[in-house]
């Protein structure tokens, strides 16, 4: 049975949707991209914000247009939220979120996981693709997501996601480990563990170290050559837990969400932190990880953001030193306490500090990137285009940097982790240069770099 799985939204969503890829493989279904049509269409949808749910709404419609005949399953944070006007789209079954691990199950219990005849190879409408799945399956593995845990016990103001994934609950330890060995039978160099509260790993079988003791347990247990942590809440971790970083295995990346960097914003978000407990949080992490990258969340406009309050988070961000920003304008959802807050920011004032913010976040990024010319850092490689008379090669250092190089048309670094020498900064990207060895070209010779979504990390 030909099938298409497609997701939007968080680590989480894109690692639930690898995993539903990889099971529909292993049964025997082929896997298909954008341009194909498809017997049967799944999409793991979002609804963090407005926009999120409105790109959900687009991306099944375009699916129910593509192939009338075909069936379409939703699941995902919007399905959850939203079911009626999910339904009133024509789509075939909604899967709660607390079933979607039981999905291939509940398809076949449905009728809809069956043997089909092929579908002519006609032209077809391509949707929003957040993940290369077919590239994956077919063999082309680099990092795979790793769903470890989900739900949240936060009560964050602004997050409408409690209400969609519900209470925090960790899979088992053995089934993860497990799995991590599969994907390094598979052949991939890298996985990123996530969930939506990820630092509450193991709490809710009494386990306050249980995201230290998942992680001490996967660099003994398996052979993984890289391991990656995703989003973790500030006030889950202590200086302790930074130890398991002398294991090199365990990549020198933290994403630690601040949302803002007035004490005043925080206490209405309902953020268990401030601006002390985090800048003390960030210099531990500094002192004990060598060359580690510090990235962040932050929200502008929130309710009752004043022209003071956005400043002072503008200049404690600025103090951070931050690797990257993911930076959001406040998006109103019902169902959230911040929804009925007094000060609702208009939204010019607040695209106006968001603007602001982005372009600190260019100047921390460009600076957090010079640190790192003339150094050598390996490179896991991931993808190429065609360059000239050669191939421009992308990749990730281990503390989230992305890199790019060149290569003759004949080299091949796809998956493979190799040094690369950093020359200078790029837009986006830091220029490295190979040994000969592995198709790098002499040093001296210029190149200027092909702007592509490729060089976004």
């Amino acid at each position: 049975m030909r099938i298409r799985v497609d997701s939007i939204g968080c680590r989480l969503n894109i690692s639930e949707v690898e995993e539903m890829a990889r099971a529909f493989a292993g049964a025997g279904h082929r896997l298909v991209g954008p341009g194909e049509l498809a017997d049967l269409y799944v999409f793991n949808s979002c609804a963090v914000t407005h926009v999120a749910s409105r790109k959900s709404r687009q991306i099944i419609r375009q699916m129910r247009r593509a192939s009338p005949q075909a069936a379409v399953v939703v699941t995902g944070c919007y399905a959850e939220l939203a079911p009626q006007e999910i339904n009133a789209l024509g789509v075939d079954l909604l899967v709660p979120n607390e079933q979607k691990d039981q999905l291939p199950q509940i398809l076949a219990e449905a009728g809809l996981l069956r043997d089909a005849d092929p579908i002519p190879a006609v032209d077809a409408p391509s949707f929003i693709p957040l993940s290369s799945l077919a590239g994956e399956i077919e063999g082309s593995h680099t990092r795979a997501f790793v769903k470890v845990q989900d739900g949240c016990d936060n009560r964050c103001t602004f997050c409408i996601v409690t209400v969609a994934r519900g209470a925090s609950r960790s899979r088992p330890l053995a089934e993860i480990v497990a799995e991590i060995n599969r994907l390094v039978g598979l052949g991939y160099q890298e996985a990123v563990l996530s969930g939506v509260h990820l630092g509450s790993y193991g709490h809710d079988g009494g386990d306050a170290h249980g995201l230290s003791h998942l992680v001490r347990t996967i660099l003994a247990e398996t052979d993984l050559p890289r391991l990656r942590l995703s989003s973790l809440e500030p006030w889950d971790l202590d200086a302790d837990f930074f130890e398991a970083w002398q294991n090199e295995r365990l990549l020198p990346h933290l994403h630690l969400p601040l949302q803002s960097g007035c004490d005043a914003t925080l206490r209405r978000m309902a953020r268990r932190t401030n601006q002390a407990q985090f800048a003390a949080l960030v210099e531990a992490a500094r002192a004990a990880i060598p060359d580690v990258s510090i990235t962040t969340d932050i929200i502008v406009g929130f309710p009752g953001e004043t022209e003071a309050e956005f400043a002072e988070s503008l200049a404690f961000v600025e103090q951070m030193q931050f690797a990257k920003l993911h930076i959001f304008r406040y998006s109103r959802r019902e169902g959230t306490a911040a929804a009925s807050m007094r000060g609702q920011v208009p939204a010019p004032l607040a695209q106006e500090r968001s603007q602001r913010m982005h372009l600190l976040n260019a100047s921390l990024e460009d600076s957090f990137r010079r640190q790192f010319v003339g150094r050598t850092l390996p490179v896991l490689w991931e993808s190429h285009e065609p360059y000239g008379f050669g191939l421009q090669w992308s990749g990730l250092t281990g503390n989230y940097l992305r890199v790019v190089t060149h290569t003759s048309p004949e080299v091949n670094l796809r998956n493979r982790v190799i040094d690369a020498h950093l020359v200078e900064t790029a837009p986006a990207a830091l220029l490295g240069q190979l040994a000969p060895v592995f198709g790098g070209f002499p040093a001296g010779i210029r190149f200027e770099l092909i702007p592509s979504q490729s060089l976004i990390p």
